[in-house]
């Protein structure tokens, strides 16, 4: 599990890749050393719409997992390939309208009984 903070430079189209597979890739630019370095991002099933708040531009906290996997070609060619799989995003922007990015809403209204309480306590 890891995490990194940039900014989000450009998000795709949630892509339909198979009947039960979906997938949505987005890009950040890191600018810790010399050398700003752009990132590219997948989110999964679910986790496709965590970006939707986002925009270019905006700084963002990733939390993700590294994933490799190896794949033979037809010709027999082994190679190996890795992936970022984000799994939440936290958005540095402050906003009192909702909740960050990437986290459940917060209900705050007052749960009220519909029936009275006859409880002796």
């Amino acid at each position: 599990m890891f995490q990194i903070t940039g900014t989000l430079k450009s998000k795709q189209a949630e892509q339909q890749v198979s009947d039960k597979f979906r997938k949505r890739e987005f890009v950040i630019t890191e600018n810790s050393s010399q050398y700003p370095q752009m990132l590219s991002f997948q989110l999964t099933q679910d986790r496709c719409s965590l970006i939707e708040g986002v925009n270019a531009g905006d700084e963002i906290k990733v939390h993700f997992n590294l994933r490799g996997r190896e794949w033979t070609s037809p010709q027999g060619e082994i190679k190996y390939f890795n992936s970022l799989e984000a799994w939440k995003i936290e958005s540095n922007k402050q906003s009192n309208n909702g909740p960050q990015v990437g986290q459940p809403p917060v209900i705050t209204e007052a749960l009220t009984p519909s029936e009275p309480d006859d409880l002796p306590f």
